[in-house]
């Protein structure tokens, strides 16, 4: 029975599997579509190997609270198409769900977790969605955070902010604002550490050296005692935090001040005390060496033969 590009599109529409799965499913059952849908769930876990040496940088990263818990995952896919797919969004919350239960230390205890949508792991649970998805699906990293937060997703899923709070006044209006505002800055301004306290002491060091010899290098410094560069570089030090630490940036709603200069505005105008205590900011596929490809090309090419 022969079949056509729109039998395989269909068929992807109905199991979630991979165009290449289906079209490969339907010629082993001669086209027909019944046949190559048991075809498709009696190969199920196969598929998982198959597909484990290939390069999963896109998908997202997702945030969830529960009583007071709050995670951050970040699931990586193979293309951006699957990351806007409802039954990808789905599994990703429910690994956060799985995560919150039961708070793994590491990912190799998260996939030995309990699945939060059914029976199984969660390992069980991401063979499943690979095959059924049809594309390399990789849970990279995730945290857990407790207490009280502020959440915020960029560009859907592009970006995820957790930032934690020591406070007396979480109940108080305003404090919502505040809280989301220190997110929304987190999200778009990128820094290495929460506070100055924060930097390694090697950093530091380092800065200061790259500081001295620049300033060796200018003739107008040059001559100056050691004692005076010192100085100097203390207050260019002032720049390197305001760069690199969340606390010394300047805020972005209103720059005549940093973010820990807005945190103390505001607690003191709610009648409390505020401070950041942390922060987890997760940017989708950052370190991962993509692969180009031409999907319409590779999908042509694969329906010819």
């Amino acid at each position: 029975m022969a079949f056509t590009a729109k039998d395989v599109a269909e068929l992807r529409k109905q199991t979630g599997c991979g165009m290449m799965d289906c079209k490969k499913a339907l010629t082993e059952t001669n086209g027909d579509f019944d046949a190559a849908i048991k075809y498709l769930r009696e190969k199920g876990m196969g598929a998982v190997a198959k597909k484990a040496d290939r390069i999963a940088a896109e998908g997202l990263v997702d945030v969830m609270t529960i009583d007071n818990v709050t995670a951050i995952v970040e699931v990586n896919s193979e293309t951006d198409f699957v990351a806007k797919n409802a039954t990808f969004k789905e599994f990703v919350k429910d690994v956060l769900k799985s995560i919150i239960a039961s708070k793994p230390a590491d990912i190799d205890a998260l996939l030995a977790s309990p699945f939060a949508a059914g029976d199984g792991t969660v390992a069980d649970a991401l063979a499943e969605n690979t095959y059924k998805i049809g594309e390399k699906l990789s849970i990279r990293r995730f945290n857990i955070v407790e207490g009280v937060v502020s959440t915020y997703i960029h560009g859907m899923g592009a970006t995820g902010v957790i930032v934690s709070f020591a406070t007396d006044v979480a109940d108080k209006d305003g404090f919502a604002e505040y809280a989301k505002n220190v997110a929304l800055q987190t999200a778009a301004m990128p820094v290495q550490y929460l506070d100055r306290d924060s930097v390694p002491a090697s950093v530091l060091e380092e800065e200061k050296n790259i500081l001295i010899n620049q300033m060796k290098e200018d003739p107008k410094m040059a001559n100056k005692p050691a004692q005076v560069l010192e100085n100097i570089v203390k207050g260019k030090l002032g720049k390197f935090f305001e760069n690199n630490c969340l606390v010394d940036q300047l805020y972005v709603k209103d720059d005549s001040m940093t973010v820990g200069k807005y945190t103390d505005t505001t607690a003191k105008a709610l009648g409390g005390s505020i401070k950041v205590t942390g922060y987890v900011r997760y940017d989708k596929g950052e370190g991962i060496q993509k692969r180009e490809e031409d999907f319409g090309a590779e999908i042509a090419k694969m329906m010819k033969g």
